[in-house]
């Protein structure tokens, strides 16, 4: 007779998050939609004003080079003066744990308290984490700055990915014209189809209905490049 002995339950994995601290998605998000709407909207007023041609073309490289290395260069500062400032924050908080332990020990005791731990049970919990410098450190600053010190947004990766995306985005309604296209049809295709497509995207990644991101970046950059159609269109026929 076999024996069949009962298996231990495997302990139940920790779920896990993705990144949303690094310093990419932002930029990255914001650079292709930029590069799609604005580029988008920029040749289809050239095309209003002028028609398709040469011209067309050199507004699409125009736009694209301008904008990329403008978003580059506003999410670098932006990125970098945001991670000095943190940086200094830092470094007045360690500062403060070495002029004043104790009374940083307190004020963690405290925070815990008002989350609801017991008195005597936070005062253990703040004296173990305070006996460490480093990880006291680590503590008062998440807590108070609400930033993770070893994980801190980097400029150059929000500057690379802002680039590259913004270029993504605005080669979508470029393409045609390189290719000889004589109207602003099939730009409008490929422009809809991205609009829709990177919102519906960015929508799944924020967890929110695919349908409705892909809806509202649709409407807001059709409504973009038609405005800007019709401003070149009018700009075009007083020219002449």
């Amino acid at each position: 007779m076999t024996i069949e002995l009962a298996q231990p339950h495997s302990p139940e994995r920790h779920h896990s998050h993705r990144d949303v601290s690094g310093g990419w998605l932002r930029p990255a998000v914001f650079g292709a939609m930029d590069g799609l709407v604005s580029n988008f909207a920029l040749i289809a007023g050239v095309v209003g004003a002028a028609g398709p041609g040469q011209a067309a073309v050199l507004a699409g490289f125009a736009g694209l080079a301008a904008g990329a290395f403008s978003m580059a260069a506003g999410e670098y500062t932006s990125v970098k003066s945001q991670t000095e400032l943190m940086r200094a924050e830092i470094a007045v908080e360690r500062r403060e744990l070495a002029r004043n332990p104790v009374g940083e020990q307190a004020e963690l005791a405290e925070l815990y308290r008002s989350r609801g731990l017991d008195a005597e049970l936070a005062e253990q919990v703040a004296a173990g984490l305070s006996a460490d410098p480093e990880q006291a450190l680590r503590v008062h600053v998440r807590e108070e700055l609400g930033v993770d010190p070893d994980d801190l947004p980097s400029p150059y990766l929000a500057a690379a990915s802002s680039f590259g995306a913004f270029s993504a985005g605005a080669l979508v309604p470029l393409v045609p014209f390189l290719f000889g296209a004589s109207g602003l049809g099939v730009a409008v295709v490929l422009s809809v189809l991205a609009l829709f497509g990177f919102g519906a995207v960015v929508a799944r990644l924020t967890a929110r209905p695919w349908w409705l991101g892909g809806l509202r970046q649709l409407g807001l950059g059709v409504g973009a490049a038609a405005v800007t159609y019709g401003l070149g269109h009018l700009l075009g026929v007083t020219i002449a």
